[in-house]
């Protein structure tokens, strides 16, 4: 029997980050033949999107805030000013994150996360379908995760 010892430790460091990412994307891309014809393409890397609206008086109205990897846009943050909402900007946004992503970075599909008292209904309306619901995350809120074929 072979006795081996271990540190286990609990803090937050960049570089050991860094470095198990690393690792892990190369025992990802060894296992699956689909990440190893990604390895070196321009759809390998995550490509930031972002869309703004502003008002008359050049304020900050609304924005989402996304990326594209591969053929998929993922919306991580979409916000409408409490002022403007109603007058369709955040149909506008996600609107032009899909007609961007399809255009400009053949994306074919489109995923976010939201919670139950911020816009899955929004999401709804717009052709995405609940692909995932976590209960109590956090605690006494509902997350949802959708997904949308675009095109």
């Amino acid at each position: 029997m072979v006795c081996r010892m271990f540190r286990l430790e609990a803090e937050v460091d960049k570089a050991r980050r860094d470095l198990l990412h690393r690792r892990l994307r190369d025992a990802n891309t060894a296992a699956s033949p689909v990440l190893r014809a990604l390895r070196g393409t321009p759809a390998a890397h995550e490509s930031p999107l972002h869309v703004w609206v502003s008002d008359a008086n050049g304020r900050l109205a609304g924005g989402l805030v996304g990326h594209t990897w591969t053929t998929w846009l993922h919306v991580t943050c979409l916000w409408v000013d409490e002022a403007h909402r109603g007058a369709g900007l955040g149909s506008t946004l996600l609107t032009e994150a899909e007609r961007l992503a399809v255009t400009e970075r053949a994306c074919t599909h489109s995923r976010v996360e939201t919670w139950d008292f911020q816009a899955p209904d929004f999401y709804r309306k717009h052709g995405y379908e609940v692909v995932c619901v976590i209960p109590d995350y956090p605690p006494g809120v509902t997350e949802y995760t959708l997904t949308k074929r675009l095109g």
